[in-house]
């Protein structure tokens, strides 16, 4: 039996949430949490992310340390038995007397106990807390110098000078994934406050801003960036090579967010949301930044996200080719400077681990723009 139209439905009964009652930001993230891919790429970045912050807390050795005995020492992956809990087997070298390549053996009867939280090198928590706690390493592993006898415990192996892979890269993602950052911002101003000057203004203003554009776009990046990488003075600072290299990424990455911007605001000027804020006095500068660009704010959101990706890989780059960051920065780029050498990553292809999280951050980032582009579409499926 059909129930009577008038019957009263209880309000939760209906959908928690009506595609007609959300926002544009809540339709935005409903549809972007639908894509699985780049929700994983987030939380994958958060990670990246989080480890570059605490670095210190994180790596189981401070940038500095090092121990010259156990140079290009393989990788010891952590192992447990009931008798002597998580635990790696200590490594003998071995230089052999015609070749002089040093070799590593494991030694059944010593192990290296592992533990959490463990006591280690000190350093200062965020730059200011000293502290001496890291998130896993060798149990007393204490304070060592150059030829200290330290407990050989390499996660992911050693360099040549015999400091920990992991831990420097740990450390090299904080100044990589920063520079992307840092670019990114410098980019957005660039792009946005041109952009849509270009495209508000119009007129000999927007013509001679696209020339320029197109001049820019005109040169090819790589030799570029190597050319301002060769003028930068080799005594600098570290710092100061650092914000010059995120410059220089910078000068050449805001062109194609202003022409997205400038071709939005040449279709939304006319609109008559636009022309009653001009008939009721706005000024021009109020018009451009508080009523054109926030309505299209996530498509400059997708068109940033994709452009980390680049930023990233020019600075990996620079420093590969030796005109970029130097050491004692430490940076992925900067890592793989010792991996030139074929011999080398045939002998210790665990130096070419910086490649795979170039390759992940490459990839999360742009799943993560993916994402937001299919959310920011009003034509997405919902």
């Amino acid at each position: 039996m059909a129930a009577p139209a008038d019957v009263f439905v209880p309000r939760s009964a209906a959908p928690a949430e009506a595609a007609g009652a959300l926002s544009h930001w809540a339709l935005i993230r409903r549809r972007f949490f639908r894509h699985k891919l780049a929700v994983g790429s987030l939380y994958l970045l958060g990670v990246l992310y989080t480890l570059a912050a605490g670095a210190e807390f994180f790596a189981p050795s401070t940038r500095q340390w090092r121990d010259l005995s156990h140079a290009y020492c393989p990788p010891q992956l952590p192992r447990f038995s009931l008798a002597h809990g998580w635990h790696v087997p200590a490594m003998r070298s071995h230089v052999d007397p015609l070749t002089f390549k040093r070799s590593y053996r494991e030694d059944p009867t010593r192990v290296v106990a592992l533990g959490f939280f463990v006591q280690g090198e000190p350093y200062r928590l965020g730059g200011l807390i000293p502290w001496d706690r890291h998130l896993f390493g060798a149990k007393a592993a204490g304070a060592h110098g150059l030829d200290g006898a330290a407990p050989t415990f390499f996660f992911l192996g050693a360099d040549k000078y015999g400091q920990d892979i992991f831990s420097r890269l740990v450390y090299g993602s904080r100044i990589s994934l920063s520079v992307g950052l840092v670019s990114i911002a410098v980019t957005f101003l660039l792009g946005v406050t041109i952009g849509g000057i270009s495209g508000y203004v119009g007129g000999l203003t927007d013509t001679i801003i696209q020339r320029v554009i197109e001049i820019v776009n005109a040169f090819p990046q790589i030799p570029l960036w190597l050319a301002f990488g060769a003028v930068l003075p080799a005594d600098w600072p570290p710092l100061s090579t650092y914000f010059a290299i995120t410059l220089v990424l910078s000068l050449f990455g805001w062109t194609g967010l202003a022409r997205v911007v400038r071709g939005k605001i040449l279709a939304l000027r006319e609109e008559d949301y636009a022309t009653a804020a001009r008939l009721l006095g706005a000024s021009h500068g109020r018009i451009l930044f508080r009523h054109l660009l926030p309505g299209f704010s996530s498509h400059i959101i997708v068109v940033l996200t994709m452009s980390v990706p680049t930023m990233v890989l020019g600075e990996t780059s620079l420093s590969f080719l030796g005109l970029g960051l130097r050491p004692p920065i430490v940076s992925w780029g900067v890592m793989l400077k010792e991996c030139e050498s074929i011999q080398t990553v045939a002998n210790y292809p665990w130096l070419l681990l910086p490649v795979v999280l170039i390759v992940l951050t490459v990839l999360c980032f742009n799943f993560l723009g993916d994402g937001l582009r299919d959310a920011a579409d009003p034509y997405s499926a919902r």
